[in-house]
């Protein structure tokens, strides 16, 4: 992306240096580090950086609208509403694909959205390791962080974001099975930096009108939730959470209320206006499907980590499907080869991670690199310098 610091980069990498910095993680966490880590972070042009933030601005203005707002009402499927919900998502990514315009520069195409939180703590972790083991060719004045903030001041906001005011006893990241979760390793950081405790959906107590999590034999009382759940994890594996979560009364403050997840997702993608957005379609909405379908995917609204989307298309299968409520197509997006590595291109996706208190805010980004057709495990087996990591910037 930054020829120069590309090149420094790769000849000073040492595969050694790599390991060690995989190995502190995991000695630390408790081998928690289950997902492929990138030999690699990405250098953004500020060209690039300045499409990023233009991408979210328009994105978010779209979705803070009365229209939006309206059109996403009816989003939380049967059976999944939660009570007390906020006025707007408390997290918010916004997944983009790094493609080529006709120009020759390289632009950002939204891929998906989620009113979901993402790798907060870890992405503030990764940034520290990298500059441990691989500071003399990272930039001091690059920074994966955005809105003026520094590692400090990002790591203070997300604290005041997830305990609020309250003793950090009283806060909980809530999760079905936390310790067996891919993502387990920011939960052990949000323990690490701010005091709050995994605890998984199922052994929560509700007692009247007011949550509790046992600690030994006591009880202790629970008024803040940081959400990671996911309903549809729930609902595949038949598991009930052990409280009403539809309960008005129940005294507790969703730190990411779970209906945002549903109204700003792959259900968003249509209603959604921008020179950054591929166009997307409710498949219950076409009567006749483009003439192109090589040029589309196939996506379920609800899905996460890429499961169930189909990108070799016939009208056999879409006419097979019967729930065509549930699904949408998505015009494909060309990956650019973005990061030069020992054998071949990289792809890269680039998540913008916001908060959103009284206005949203871009904080902090995730990178995910493949070599493969797809982003993920299954299209990179064998692959080097493919994984997550995350972007470096100049400050804007």
């Amino acid at each position: 992306m930054i020829p120069e610091l590309r090149r420094r980069f790769n000849s000073r990498f040492e595969q050694s240096r790599y390991e060690a910095m995989l190995a502190e993680i995991n000695r630390r966490y408790d081998n928690s580090l289950v997902f492929r880590v990138s030999e690699t972070p990405l250098f953004l042009t500020g060209e690039l950086t300045r499409h990023l933030l233009q991408a979210c601005h328009d994105i978010v203005t779209i979705l803070r609208s009365p229209e939006f707002l309206a059109q996403v009402e009816d989003a939380v499927p049967p059976g999944m509403w939660v009570a007390r919900e906020d006025a707007h998502p408390t997290f918010l990514q916004l997944d983009f694909a790094i493609c080529g315009n006709e120009q020759g520069e390289f632009v950002p195409r939204l891929i998906e959205l989620q009113g979901f939180p993402s790798l907060y703590c870890y992405q503030h972790l990764l940034d520290r390791m990298l500059r441990r083991y691989f500071g003399e060719v990272i930039p001091e004045a690059f920074t994966p962080f955005f809105s003026g903030l520094d590692s400090q001041g990002y790591r203070k906001l997300l604290g005041e974001i997830l305990v609020g005011d309250c003793d950090p006893e009283n806060v909980v990241v809530m999760d079905l099975c936390p310790h067996e979760q891919k993502t387990r390793i920011d939960f052990y950081l949000a323990q690490e930096y701010y005091g709050i405790r995994p605890v998984c959906v199922t052994e929560v107590i509700q007692r009247g009108n007011r949550l509790y999590y046992r600690d030994n034999r006591r009880e202790v009382p629970i008024h803040r939730i940081y959400h990671r759940f996911i309903f549809d994890e729930l609902h595949k594996k038949g598991v009930q959470p052990s409280f009403r979560y539809d309960d008005e009364d129940v005294e507790v403050t969703w730190v990411g209320h779970p209906n945002w997840f549903f109204k700003v997702s792959k259900y968003a993608l249509p209603l959604l206006n921008s020179p950054y957005c591929p166009p997307a379609y409710y498949l219950r909405d076409l009567e006749t499907y483009p003439e192109d379908l090589e040029n589309y995917v196939l996506k379920p609204l609800f899905s996460f980590a890429g499961m169930g989307v189909a990108v070799d298309l016939t009208r056999e299968l879409l006419d097979s499907i019967e729930d065509r409520e549930n699904y949408l197509l998505q015009r494909k997006v060309e990956y650019a080869p973005v990061i030069e590595t020992p054998d071949e291109y990289a792809k890269a996706e680039v998540r913008m991670m916001l908060v959103w208190q009284e206005e949203p805010m871009v904080v902090n980004n995730l990178l995910r690199t493949s070599k493969g057709k797809m982003m993920g495990v299954d299209y990179n087996k064998d692959k080097t310098w493919v994984g997550s990591s995350l972007a470096y910037h100049e400050p804007m």
